[in-house]
């Protein structure tokens, strides 16, 4: 009997020492900050239905416009293959749930913390027939690391990790997926389904046909041709990059018949890239059969399309 008189009391005084160290922490003001910190901009199920964004002003910021799943960059009335993987990335930042604590609930603190109207950047998230998120970036902290956040229409200021300086600060050419073959950006162009590549030149032609896991080469002597350096030039084929796209040649001119390659794909797909010469400052110009864009080529870009025969023998 003593004994569990003994066992009862110490269960309750355990159960009393709990609740007062839960309380502690449901009661600690620090503990009730971090709560309220954790935060998100932006239910990921109504970003899902994201169909249009703008970055900065109406008139003066990036547009950005979604069809048929895909996203494209709306400049000068032309809409070019926007970058999947960053605009992923962009919006994930609304969607994921960080620290933004609760710095002011004040429209006097707007001005100061750089959240007014007339002097904030800002970030629209339109639906279909709505906006999804309508969000107002300031100055940074004392730290340089956290900046100023508001939405549109509210006095809450929030601060957090400064994770727009990439997206804000530049031109739409930061948004543009300047891959000739864009697919290939998130890995729908595999090297492995390319059958077989096909370069055309005023040197030669050079044809490299894929059979299993090993290349053979006609067109050009390749006494040991080397898998991993065939593939590696396959890869650079498929991410070639332009810098810009370029509207100061038109797309039929007879310059693009000074070369091509040509992929075959596993799925009979085919991809044809046209090439020009060089210019006077060794820039060339590029697009793929099929598609309505012209792409600049930096000479460095340029060179990796055309190989000799020694850069495909195992050394």
């Amino acid at each position: 009997m003593e004994y569990k008189k003994r066992l009862i009391y110490i269960l309750s005084l355990i159960g009393a020492l709990a609740l007062v160290y839960l309380a502690s922490f449901i009661f600690d003001p620090e503990f009730a900050g971090t709560r309220s910190a954790s935060y998100v901009w932006l239910d990921s199920k109504l970003a899902g239905r994201t169909a249009r964004i703008v970055v900065g002003a109406q008139d003066g910021g990036v547009e950005l416009v979604k069809k048929s799943g895909q996203w494209f960059v709306l400049h000068n009335g032309t809409e070019y293959p926007a970058r999947q993987l960053r605009i992923e990335d962009f919006t994930g930042i609304f969607t994921s749930r960080k620290a933004w604590p609760v710095r002011s609930s004040s429209a006097s603190s707007h001005e100061k913390l750089g959240v007014g109207e007339n002097s904030a950047k800002r970030i629209t998230l339109y639906g279909e027939n709505s906006v999804l998120l309508d969000i107002l970036l300031g100055n940074e902290d004392v730290t340089g690391r956290e900046i100023y956040l508001r939405k549109y229409g509210q006095n809450e200021v929030r601060s957090g990790e400064n994770l727009f300086a990439s997206y804000i600060t530049g031109s739409a050419n930061g948004w543009y997926n300047l891959r000739l073959i864009p697919e290939s950006e998130d890995g729908k162009v595999a090297v492995d389904s390319v059958q077989r590549l096909s370069v055309y030149s005023p040197q030669g032609t050079q044809v490299f046909s894929r059979k299993n896991r090993t290349w053979t080469v006609s067109g050009i002597e390749v006494a040991n041709p080397d898998p991993a350096n065939i593939d590696g030039y396959v890869k650079a084929v498929l991410n070639l990059e332009g810098d810009d796209f370029s509207d100061s040649i038109a797309r039929d001119d007879p310059k693009f018949n000074y070369a091509s390659l040509v992929l075959e794909l596993g799925d009979g797909g085919v991809k044809t890239v046209r090439v020009t010469d060089a210019d006077e400052t060794d820039r060339r110009f590029a697009r793929v059969e099929g598609s309505d864009y012209v792409y600049s080529l930096a000479p460095w870009a340029a060179q990796k399309l055309f190989r000799s025969a020694q850069d495909f023998e195992k050394q």
